[in-house]
């Protein structure tokens, strides 16, 4: 049977710590070359009004020792808008994004998922290890750019692998940052406070971690602490060429690792690709997550020295080991929607020579 799951059925049923180990296990195992990740595939065409768009994702990747196989895939409509006087690229409509899972003993389809809880929580938890290994041990202080869902995975990731006992949130949005706080508070037992401005977010925090929408810098590497830890989320291209670091954050950092080095060249991620034409940063500063992993890149060299990762792809390892996680603990709680694996296996018979 091929097991059905929505977003509602997803949310909570792995706690944040757990999905972490997974990543980290599927980021080892691509960094022993045992994994395989397909670099991230988007189709973006003009479509209903000026700044909308159509947008389909495509994304893949397989984690052996789980023998899991994921592919997710989006159909769905965007726009640029003007928030608080910052430009923003928003989703706004119904979407179509799912998560098929595989088993990779038998080639059979497992689970059909919606994408989008599975997607937060891997990106928060991404985020986690790049934080587990480069953030200073005793690292306290967070200062926490959004409000957004990604925000809150963002910060249940770094509780899970630092004692923070004060976090900074700063959104464009009053009401949003001081909602924030305050449900934020309730559900992690630690200290959140709104503040009102990015600066005042960033000065004095140990990790600092941006969790935007924005399509202009809003790290401002001049504000950074000694030692500090930076993560990014963004996703910017070519086509969308949004960054959430200014230049000096770039050459403050002493180490930059990413999740999958390839995407930057194929997409020209903005992040990167025009300071690698100036030439401030080269194509030997950056390095992969599982690299860091498998002791191929060092970590961090000491008190003083500023960390960064750019969590700069979706990646079809990450959701490869979340899914396969989410799969068993649904199954264990007897959760989600059964239908016949005959729908979508294919029976080898003497008319089948596909694939």
């Amino acid at each position: 049977m091929v097991l059905v799951l929505k977003n509602e059925q997803i949310e909570g049923l792995v706690p944040m710590v757990e999905v972490i180990e997974v990543i980290e296990e599927a980021f080892r195992e691509l960094g022993e070359d045992v994994a395989m990740n397909s670099p991230r595939a988007r189709l973006r065409v003009p479509w209903k009004e000026e700044g909308g768009q159509y947008y389909f994702n495509n994304i893949m990747g397989l984690v052996p020792g789980m023998k899991s196989m994921a592919l997710r895939i989006d159909s769905s409509f965007s726009k640029e808008v003007q928030v608080a006087g910052t430009r923003r690229r928003v989703y706004p409509g119904d979407f179509v994004g799912l998560v098929f899972l595989f088993d990779m003993d038998n080639c059979e389809l497992l689970a059909i998922m919606d994408d989008h809880i599975i997607s937060t929580m891997r990106v928060g938890a991404t985020s986690g290890v790049a934080t587990k290994y480069l953030a200073r041990k005793d690292a306290k202080i967070m200062g926490l750019l959004g409000s957004g869902e990604q925000a809150r995975t963002q910060l249940t990731a770094a509780l899970a692998v630092r004692p923070i006992k004060k976090v900074k949130v700063y959104s464009p949005t009053q009401e949003n940052r001081e909602k924030f706080a305050r449900e934020m508070s309730a559900q992690c037992g630690v200290e959140v406070v709104p503040v009102g401005s990015a600066e005042e977010a960033i000065r004095g925090s140990e990790i600092v971690t941006a969790a935007t929408n924005t399509v202009e810098p809003v790290v401002q590497g001049r504000w950074l602490e000694e030692g500090a830890h930076v993560n990014s989320i963004v996703g910017g291209d070519g086509y969308l060429p949004r960054r959430e670091l200014d230049d000096e954050t770039i050459r403050r950092a002493g180490l930059i690792v990413v999740g999958y080095k390839p995407q930057i060249f194929i997409d020209r991620q903005a992040e990167f690709a025009e300071r690698l034409n100036r030439g401030m940063v080269k194509p030997e500063d950056l390095h992969e997550l599982g690299e860091l992993l498998t002791g191929k890149c060092r970590g961090r060299r000491d008190e003083k020295e500023i960390t960064l990762f750019k969590n700069n792809t979706g990646m079809g390892i990450q959701f490869a080991a979340t899914a396969r996680k989410i799969y068993e603990k649904a199954r264990e709680r007897r959760i989600g929607t059964e239908l016949p694996l005959e729908l979508f296996m294919t029976r080898r018979g003497d008319k089948a020579y596909s694939p």
